[in-house]
């Protein structure tokens, strides 16, 4: 086949134990999956369904990297989270039959233009150009298995640790999200979620770096200049 420019590269992740890679198609996101992040954007955990936005494949930043400080924004934040990655798709998956579909598990953290995203509440527009943004999806390798991991999650800046919960204070499951998600788009092997940070989300500034920590998973690390 000819196309009229050379295809982008296929976004990718690479695998613990193995030398294949896990090849990216769609990144979603849900969004106030935990109460008290909810609270602390002002929001009531009690009244909402999951709801999701997304970002690009190719927004993906391997742990490890060095990235600049992202242009437009004056209050880059953190947000650590859970990611699932899936092997099978489908559409109405139940959520029984949901970890069938699971391929493995990392570490993440969904950058935020954190001003961005407030302008756009506050205008009522969308988010995409708060979170859909170059360089803004940071993923550890996968951990291949289908079994939720279970224990804490932990994002540190620099010595400070900023965010801890343990991953079963989750308002929406792994199980529940899949679930949910396949009822709105047919879900498709490649796509990965990431499920949502708890509270204590914040600054990343020029000069620091951020780690994302997960029992049992490789970590999320990135170094902003």
């Amino acid at each position: 086949m000819d196309y009229v420019f050379p295809p982008h590269p296929q976004p990718s992740l690479p695998v613990e134990g193995s030398a294949a890679r896990f090849p990216l198609r769609r990144i979603f996101c849900v969004g106030r999956n935990y109460a008290e992040h909810a609270r602390e954007m002002g929001n009531d955990p009690d009244r909402e369904p999951p709801f999701f936005f997304t970002k690009p494949a190719d927004a993906l930043v391997q742990s490890g990297a060095e990235i600049p400080y992202p242009p437009a924004t004056q209050d880059l934040h953190h947000e650590a989270e859970l990611v699932v990655c899936l092997s099978r798709g489908g559409a109405d998956i139940p959520a029984e039959h949901a970890l069938a579909h699971v391929f493995g598990y990392a570490a993440g953290n969904d950058l935020t233009r954190r001003d961005l995203q407030w302008e756009a509440k506050a205008a009522k527009r969308p988010w995409d150009m708060s979170k859909g943004f170059d360089r803004s999806a940071v993923i550890a390798a996968i951990r291949p298995g289908q079994a939720v991991p279970e224990g804490g999650l932990r994002a540190w800046v620099g010595d400070e640790l900023r965010q801890s919960a343990p991953l079963a204070t989750m308002i929406w499951p792994v199980p529940m999200i899949i679930a949910y998600l396949s009822r709105l788009v047919t879900l498709a092997p490649g796509d990965i979620i990431m499920t949502g940070t708890p509270a204590g989300v914040g600054p990343i500034l020029r000069g620091q770096d951020c780690r994302v920590e997960i029992d049992g998973l490789a970590p999320a690390v990135v170094r902003v200049v």
